[in-house]
């Protein structure tokens, strides 16, 4: 097993998901009135299909774990069916999917679809290029948040901290 640019390759130079440690990053907050709470909360990054596409989603990956959250970036080329297997293992808050290839319509449901086969409520938040005209299609099909590129540090953290917050509530 190589590490190379903060990735670790093992045999035949398969991905393997890799958890971005943010103990090192953790701040405490104000949490409405009661006092001082670490953010500890799990967020799974990933790339869907063959969007090959992986900076904008590394960039997220970073914003999240300087808030304090702690990152499992799943790597390219997953499938519905493996994203939702690492969130359930890895005990997720939140799904961060990266789509910049347009297949946001046909995959997102798939990824909703798994979650709620298995029986877990894991908010799923998209980012990349995702028409206006669809942001209704993916809210209807079960997205909590929808992204577009030029979107805030302070944007991306709100979206994931509100799409928590919310499913917890629900």
């Amino acid at each position: 097993m190589r590490k190379q640019s903060g990735y670790i390759f093992a045999e035949r130079n398969r991905l393997i998901p890799q958890i971005l440690d943010s103990r090192p990053y953790i701040r405490s907050r104000q949490a409405g009135g009661l006092g001082s709470k670490l953010m500890a909360e799990r967020v799974l990054v990933t790339k869907l299909g063959l969007d090959g596409h992986d900076r904008g989603v590394k960039i997220v990956a970073r914003i999240l774990r300087d808030a304090g959250y702690e990152v499992i970036y799943t790597g390219l080329f997953q499938t519905p069916e493996t994203v939702v297997a690492a969130a359930i293992d890895e005990d997720v808050s939140a799904i961060g999917v990266s789509m910049l290839s347009g297949a946001h319509e046909a995959i997102l449901p798939m990824v909703i679809g798994a979650l709620s086969d298995a029986g877990a409520d894991i908010p799923v938040i998209l980012g990349g290029i995702v028409p206006e005209d669809d942001f209704q299609t993916m809210y209807d099909a079960g997205v909590a948040r929808v992204l577009t590129p030029g979107a805030t540090a302070n944007e991306v953290v709100e979206a994931v901290r509100g799409a928590i917050e919310e499913s917890r509530v629900s």
